[in-house]
């Protein structure tokens, strides 16, 4: 796993000052999340008004324009953090980096059905909750069911075998729905 430089935004020995725009909302609380989780857990996190160059930040700057560590490729900021600290070998991060991205972009391209719950409580907060500080606490919980859901989801789903799986009928879907209740 790659760190980052020493001399960009390091304080304490393990603590890193991280830097990105005020005004938080899907990247901007998911990838704190990612990494206080599996990068830096006594991570500090600074917001900064949104046209401030990345180059006069102390720290390490993320999801700000020009800043390395953000939109990348076709890829949302968080999905650039697994890719830059190696963290893709985790398939149920991966799923969540591809729910986030649909999340971050317009409707239209959304494919993911939960990325549309993401985006809705993460707007509802970022409407009702002006502190960013107080939106990374209150998300936490948030990415971390995702995160387990996304464990769950691909333990689930059957080894590829090439095979295309036929798509349920409605009454299908709901009483596989009954049956995965009856389960938990």
């Amino acid at each position: 796993m790659e760190r980052p430089e020493a001399d960009t935004g390091r304080r304490r020995q393990g603590e890193m000052r991280w830097v990105t725009r005020r005004h938080a909302h899907i990247d901007r609380t998911a990838c704190p999340w990612l990494i206080r989780r599996f990068i830096d857990p006594a991570a500090e996190f600074v917001f900064v008004p949104a046209g401030t160059d990345p180059a006069t930040v102390d720290g390490i700057p993320f999801d700000m324009r020009g800043a390395a560590l953000g939109h990348r490729q076709g890829r949302c900021t968080f999905e650039t953090f697994l890719a830059r600290y190696g963290l893709t070998s985790d398939a149920a991060l991966v799923e969540m980096g591809r729910i986030l991205r649909e999340a971050d972009v317009p409707p239209v391209r959304v494919h993911r059905p939960e990325a549309a719950g993401v985006d809705a409580i993460v707007s509802g907060l970022r409407l009702t909750t002006p502190d960013d500080q107080e939106k990374l606490r209150l998300t936490a919980p948030l990415y971390d069911a995702l995160y387990a859901y996304c464990q769950r989801k691909l333990a689930q789903q059957p080894a590829g075998d090439g095979r295309v799986r036929p798509r349920l009928r409605y009454l299908q879907r709901v009483q596989a729905h009954f049956d995965e209740d009856e389960l938990d």
